[in-house]
């Protein structure tokens, strides 16, 4: 056939999206691919601020990827460094339990420059990060707003068919277009996954005194009640409970919803109250049974959706762009079809025993510590007193947290697939 258009089309150009674009299309990440992004939103709504309210924290690992890339400059000014994660549990209105476990940054200071454990930052300021990124790389081309209305495989290429009725032809189609991705149904790639019967309320709340840059989790007899710093004296309230209870929650007028957020809150910041609207999202997991096809690759929430106790979702897919990065320039490099199943297996067999490991993991924590049975309470926090003893078990947890264990790819150690500083 004749020239494609583009080597990758990615379908999704919401944070995972845009991410793959850059990793492929970046000097940074090696030779440049031409990629297409897809996106079905419009630009200009998802950053502004009524548009979902969510923050993402980035991880000590994937923000080197972000200095690789040019973003985290795009983010001075407008991202709080975690100095700090505590996790505590116990009961509303009766305080945290004694036995906690305390991750500090300074601890492992030695492996990470002194940098902090990650950084948490505000989704709109994100996207408006990354999309003036790809704004400025001429080897990106964003078309939005815009559905994807088919995905057809070819022995030499992927065509991809626009709502407006274009055709895109390329290597490879990335499927980045979430937990519902379209692009994975009409695939026929299948999943697996359960509800938790819980809801996440998510707002900003602010507070008298500063957070110091302390991250806190604090487990609840409904789901985790998670604190996180935000710039300012403000931090993001990612709060989870059993539907029905999260409903109720939803429908309080704002003193009673700061009453209820206090009473869980306790006194170590003052008074606190909301600032601005409140969301809520059902929560559930679900895992792809495949991550490739030939021609097609998953990544994000299209191949993998956890629950969001850890703040891991996004590192979890920018672990899958920046591997998806290295498999595929290096393919490039030795003349190998980018889209071939033998390439797009490699990214496969490095990505599903990460994914998979960390959402068992987050669905057994949210098993163990969203209930009220006594000797479960006695065993988990007996368990949070002896990790935060043992300093060789604390200092993993930290490691893991930062995303700097494991079989790390290239951009998530400030350099290129080239093995040269990016």
């Amino acid at each position: 056939m004749s020239r494609l258009d583009a080597d990758v089309v990615i379908a999704g150009g919401g944070l995972v999206g845009l991410s793959a674009a850059l990793a492929l299309a970046s000097g940074a990440a090696g030779t440049p691919f031409k990629v297409i992004v897809i996106d079905a939103l419009d630009p200009a709504k998802v950053v502004g601020a009524a548009y979902d309210g969510r923050n993402s924290s980035i991880a000590y690992a994937s923000w080197r990827m972000f200095e690789a890339l040019g973003i985290a400059t795009r983010l001075e000014g407008r991202e709080q460094p975690i100095n700090d994660i505590l996790v505590t549990d116990g009961k509303v209105r009766e305080g945290a339990s004694p036995m906690f476990l305390h991750f500090a940054a300074a601890e492992i200071a030695d492996e990470t420059g002194a940098a902090p454990l990650g950084h948490f930052v505000e989704n709109r300021h994100l996207r408006e990060a990354l999309q003036g990124a790809v704004e400025a790389c001429d080897a990106i081309e964003l078309i939005a707003p815009m559905a994807v209305s088919g995905v057809a495989y070819e022995p030499g290429h992927v065509a991809v068919t626009l709502a407006d009725g274009r055709v895109l032809t390329a290597s490879l189609c990335v499927a980045a277009d979430g937990r519902g991705s379209p692009v994975r149904e009409a695939a026929g790639i299948k999943t697996i996954g359960w509800s938790y019967d819980q809801m996440g309320i998510v707002t900003t709340m602010v507070h008298d005194k500063p957070h110091e840059g302390v991250a806190q989790e604090y487990f609840l007899p409904g789901g985790p009640f998670a604190v996180l710093p935000m710039t300012g004296n403000r931090s993001s309230l990612v709060w989870t409970e059993k539907t029905e209870t999260a409903k109720a929650i939803m429908a309080l007028d704002d003193a009673g919803f700061a009453a209820e957020a206090q009473d869980r809150f306790g006194t170590y910041l003052g008074h606190c109250a909301p600032e601005g609207p409140r969301w809520s999202y059902p929560l559930s997991l679900q895992l792809s049974r495949d991550y490739v096809r030939p021609r097609l690759a998953l990544v994000g929430d299209a191949a993998h959706g956890i629950h969001p106790l850890a703040g891991q979702g996004y590192n979890l897919g920018m672990r899958d762009v920046a591997a998806l990065a290295d498999v595929l320039i290096e393919a490039r490099k030795v003349g190998l079809d980018i889209g071939a199943l033998t390439v797009l297996d490699r990214y496969q067999r490095w990505r599903r025993f990460d994914s998979t490991a960390l959402a068992v993991m987050t669905d057994g924590l949210n098993r163990l510590f969203s209930n009220d049975i006594g000797p479960l309470r006695l065993a988990r926090d007996l368990g949070l007193g002896l990790v935060n003893r043992f300093g060789p078990a604390r200092r993993l947890f930290m490691r893991q947290a930062a995303g700097a264990v494991g079989e790390l790819p290239s951009l998530m150690q400030g350099r290129g697939p080239d093995g040269k500083a990016a």
